[in-house]
This record gives structure tokens, C-alpha cells and sequence, in this order.
């Protein structure tokens, strides 16, 4: 049999294998929109894993990395840390469909975490060692949310820079992880909980999730005349 029967013979058992199933469909699509794992607006109520002292904790330090001013809220009424608990109790807080196993060493900045333990029980850690450093820093017994505004900013500034060290956490990479994490609930959609009435995208002129805007990409300087759309705002979108 030479190459070019075979290869001809072959593709022809390939096509007739995959037409009957294709000839079964009803005449619509394979795909349609939200067919895969459309995300779950959001619901307001009780935190989902944060205990109250511990929400209490990041609130108090979500509004003093983006406090409010008289145009757009801080980092909490934006709902920064209704978003951070939200991911913390699903798949990103137990680092789902990230490979876990060891070997555990520290590796560069550009590797990301390398830590055996996933951001909700380095959260959880850090918090609690937070809350400790806290009452014995200031000798009055107060934890971290109690503080006075001021004294908030020096704990926060020395996390960042490294001089405040919590027993048993690596206070400089929890400050890391918390900022990036409060920077995304401030910009990401509102359906994912932070971003409160788009007020991010609105401060900032971004159009959200609307169907085309093409038109503007290259105009610079000018403002967005047009209202943030939500993925929860579009047209004809629902939840599965």
C-alpha cells in the first residue's frame, strides 16, 4: 500500500467516525454563551471565612491602603474585603488547580508563592500574629482594627518595608499578598463582590464589560463619556 492510500484511507475512518454525532445535534450550537462556569454574583451577608475579628482586621487595612476621599471610597465601602473573604473561602484561598507538593523552598520573586501552606491559612496565620504584635507593640491591649488611623499606616508601612516582624509569618509577604489582593477587589468586576457600584471604574474612566468600544482605545486624555457596564449589567445576562 503506498503512503498516499493510507493516509487518505485514514482520514476518511477520521471523518465518518465524527459525522454520526455530529449529525445527531438538533440543529443548535455546540457552544453558547455562559456554557462553562459563568461566575456566582456575589451575595451580601455573613462573611464566608473570615471571623468577625478577623474582618474587622482586614477592613480596618484595606481603608488605609485606599482610604476614601470626597469622589470615591475607600477600600472598604468599595467592598475590598467582602471580595478578599469571598476568594478565600472558594478555590483561589486553597489554591485549587495549583500544584501543592514539595519540594517547599523559597524561590524568587518572579516564581510566586512557593509556600506549602494556601493563602487562606497563610491569611489566617498572619492575621492572628498580626493581632499579637498588635497588643504587645502598644502595650494596650488593642488589636490591630482598634488602633488609632495613624498608628494603622506605621504598622502597615512596616510590614512593607520589613521592620515589623510578626512571630511565625513573613509579615513583609503577607503585606505583599494582602495589597495585591485588596488592589484586585478594588478593580475587578463587581460581581466578584469588590468595586463596589463600579466606583473603581468610574474614578478611572474604564468601561467595564461592554460589547465594543473600539472607537476610544486610541483617543487619550479624553474622558469615557459612557457608564461602566458589569458582567452582572450587561444585556441579557443571567446566572446559570
Amino acid at each position: 500500500m503506498r503512503r498516499r492510500d493510507l493516509l487518505t484511507g485514514t482520514a476518511v475512518v477520521l471523518v465518518s467516525s465524527t459525522l454520526a454525532p455530529a449529525q445527531a445535534l438538533t440543529g443548535a450550537l455546540p457552544w453558547h454563551p455562559d456554557a462553562g462556569t459563568p461566575p456566582q454574583p456575589v451575595e451580601p451577608g455573613a462573611w464566608k471565612f473570615f471571623t468577625a475579628a478577623e474582618a474587622a482586621a482586614v477592613e480596618a487595612a484595606v481603608d488605609r491602603i485606599i482610604p476614601p476621599d470626597p469622589q470615591t471610597p475607600g477600600g472598604k465601602d468599595a467592598g475590598c474585603a467582602v471580595f478578599i473573604d469571598r476568594q478565600l473561602a472558594d478555590g483561589y484561598g486553597q489554591d485549587r488547580g495549583l500544584y501543592d507538593s514539595g519540594p517547599f523552598q523559597k524561590g524568587s520573586k518572579q516564581q510566586g508563592p512557593q509556600s506549602q501552606s494556601p493563602p487562606a491559612a497563610r491569611y489566617r496565620a498572619a492575621l492572628a500574629a498580626l493581632d499579637r504584635y498588635c497588643h504587645s507593640a502598644d502595650g494596650g491591649g488593642r488589636p490591630f482594627a482598634e488602633l488609632a488611623l495613624q498608628r494603622q499606616d506605621e504598622v502597615l508601612k512596616g510590614l512593607e518595608a520589613g521592620t515589623v516582624e510578626l512571630a511565625g509569618v513573613d509579615g513583609k509577604a503577607f503585606f505583599e499578598q494582602l495589597l495585591k489582593d485588596t488592589q484586585q477587589g478594588f478593580f475587578a468586576d463587581p460581581i466578584y463582590g469588590g468595586n463596589r457600584d463600579m466606583c473603581a471604574w468610574k474614578m478611572i474612566g474604564f468601561p467595564g464589560a461592554r460589547y465594543d468600544y473600539r472607537d476610544w482605545v486610541g483617543r487619550h486624555n479624553e474622558r469615557y463619556p459612557h457608564p461602566p457596564v458589569s458582567i452582572a449589567g450587561a444585556p441579557g445576562w443571567k446566572p446559570a
